[in-house]
């Protein structure tokens, strides 16, 4: 238990609301969590997977209408609308408790209320916060254990202090002697609501992932973004690596991507080139904040990975199956006749028969995928072979270079540099990729998602903007990361990548490295500085001049229809978009001109 008040009487008030059989105070313990997995796999929730194999992991597969994050169903209920911005969907706070409270009035009977303390962050690192999720799924008090530092040690740091409270219910309450359902979820009644003035979190109706994982996007990123807009820093949906030359030297990078454009295999990436070494901080999320000495620190507030399964290998990460070979829990994923895990892309060849991840028989020729194309991962951070040395160090780690990117296939370079630090909030502006199975929406198709925090900002994104402009302008500039825009999925006519990606990005570190060490040459181009002939290192790369000519081509007539695309998008900001911005889209039209 806990000495402080307003948590003790917060659990009160929500146990009364709710009606829960019981009220489970989670200490984080070993044999804790082995109970709430044998109580999954009693209720049919979770499958032991075979020890081994894969020890002490578990397979769950979740309804099939409850599958991945659910932006329509995701609000931002400040006090004023344009506090929300057109980005979020909003509704007034008053309204939104009046639908929601009638919803969970007695919405835990027959379950367990499982109060689950975490930490985001190292316990006692000034950067990290504190947070209480109230939940009555054990599948998400499991991955909470995971994914967060969590259980009594957090409850000794907080002590009487504020924490974010953080309510989550799967909406289906049990009847007397009704059968519970392996997957309970409410599809027909999904909330998940951020109060950014009240930094509190009510999640209704759905099991899944960042809908029900509190503490992952709803925290670390809506409210967390709030919090470091009103107190001077920056909660971002970043990975951060460790980047390490021959010689020694290290500099720390992060990088903004939309999903499934590899940022977790950038995180974990293992260099092509000799003597270069990549250790992984965070695959994510970065809270950054300023040091005494003026630069930038970052901290992972996580403790796990949650990550997309299918595409991941040996050959694309072998860091991060290394990471899942034990203590894991995977969902939506297929079950080999071995009693082991499998989804597309793991292996070359796929296997004969597999159970599919909604329990059916599968073949090759069942026409459908075995696995869901959002199926997932969940494993400890601190398996993972490349962990950085320094990544739960509570000072966090100093940040040399920030990477924006997205998933075009045209148009964009392989790697541009800002000219400074305004223009490259311009860069992360208007960043922009193909959508992907890990939010609803038709695959394939464009959209902007500036900072890759489009679902994730918990106020108006003008406002956040202009966030990140006055956080350069109350710096010096030269303690200041540089910012860099990269693409590894630029095609050429025959619709082939012209850049191998994987392992082979790490050329483009070096460059970066290099660029951040006072070397690496560079051309000036209309859109940034890119890298001079012969700067990049493609040493026993095979990929020809052309090659390297078209993926740092610039085409002005594209750019110019780009900039005009930009011009609109800003528009749709309204009246409290920051004019520096347009002012770095007028000089870039006219470098193009």
């Amino acid at each position: 238990m806990t000495s402080n008040v307003r948590l003790k009487q917060w659990v009160k008030e929500m146990a009364e609301l709710c009606e829960p059989d019981r009220v489970h105070w989670c200490d984080g313990s070993q044999a804790e969590y082995d109970q709430i997995c044998s109580i999954l796999i009693h209720n049919g929730t979770f499958r032991r997977l075979n020890p081994g194999l894969r020890p002490n992991s578990f397979l769950c597969e979740s309804d099939p209408r409850d599958v991945a994050r659910v932006e329509q169903s995701t609000f931002i209920c400040s006090r004023q609308r344009d506090d929300a911005g057109v980005t979020n969907n909003w509704r007034d706070p008053d309204e939104m408790k009046a639908t929601l409270i009638p919803l969970y009035r007695g919405c835990m009977r027959g379950r367990t209320m499982y109060v689950i303390p975490y930490s985001m962050g190292p316990l006692g690192s000034p950067i990290s916060q504190i947070g209480v999720e109230l939940t009555d799924s054990g599948y998400v008090a499991a991955n909470m254990r995971i994914m967060t530092r969590m259980g009594k040690e957090v409850l000794d740091v907080l002590g009487d202090n504020p924490f974010i409270p953080c309510l989550h219910s799967v909406g289906k309450p049990l009847q007397p002697g009704e059968q519970d359902v392996p997957w309970p979820c409410n599809p027909e009644n999904r909330y998940i609501v951020h109060f950014p003035e009240e930094k509190m979190i009510w999640s209704y109706g759905s099991g899944y992932g960042g809908n029900a994982l509190l503490g992952k996007k709803c925290f670390a990123l809506r409210i967390a973004s709030v919090m470091a807009r009103e107190r001077g820093w920056l909660a971002e949906h970043m990975l951060i690596l460790g980047l390490t030359s021959p010689e020694g030297e290290k500099k720390y990078i992060t990088g903004a991507f939309p999903s499934a454009c590899g940022k977790t295999n950038l995180a974990m990436l293992i260099p092509s080139m000799p003597g270069w070494k990549v250790e992984t901080v965070g695959d994510d999320i970065a809270w950054m904040k300023f040091g005494e000495d003026g630069r930038l620190y970052a901290i992972n507030p996580e403790f796990g990975f949650f990550g997309v399964a299918p595409g991941t290998s040996m050959h694309s990460n072998r860091n991060a199956m290394l990471s899942m070979r034990e203590n894991s829990i995977f969902t939506n994923v297929a079950l080999t006749p071995e009693g082991d895990v499998w989804w597309e892309g793991m292996t070359p060849e796929k296997p004969p028969r597999l159970t599919s991840w909604i329990n059916e028989p599968w073949t090759p020729e069942s026409g459908k995928p075995a696995a869901h194309p959002n199926a997932r991962f969940t494993a400890p951070a601190g398996q993972c072979p490349t962990i950085d040395p320094a990544w739960e160090d509570p000072r966090g780690v100093p940040i040399s270079a920030i990477l924006f990117g997205g998933r075009r296939p045209s148009l964009i370079p392989l790697i541009h540099q800002s000219f400074n630090w305004q223009h490259g909030v311009f860069l992360g502006s208007v960043v922009s990729s193909e959508r992907t199975a890990a939010a609803d929406g038709t695959v394939g198709t464009v959209r902007r998602d500036p900072f890759a925090m489009l679902p994730f900002c918990g106020y108006n994104m003008a406002d956040y903007f202009a966030h990140w402009l006055c956080v350069g302008n109350r710096q010096e500039a030269g303690k200041l990361p540089k910012i860099f825009y990269v693409n590894w999925f630029r095609k050429d006519a025959a619709g082939r990548f012209l850049w191998p990606g994987y392992g082979e990005n790490s050329r483009v570190l070096k460059w970066v490295f290099e660029r951040c060490s006072g070397a690496g040459q560079a051309l000036t181009t209309p859109i940034g500085y890119v890298p001079a002939p012969g700067a990049l290192d493609v040493q026993g790369l095979d990929i020809g001049e052309a090659e390297l000519e078209e993926l740092f081509r610039v085409d002005r007539e594209g750019w110019l229809r780009e900039a005009a695309s930009i011009r609109e998008y800003y528009a749709t900001f309204g009246p409290r978009f920051p004019h520096q911005l347009f002012t770095e889209l007028d000089a870039l039209e006219g470098r193009l001109r």
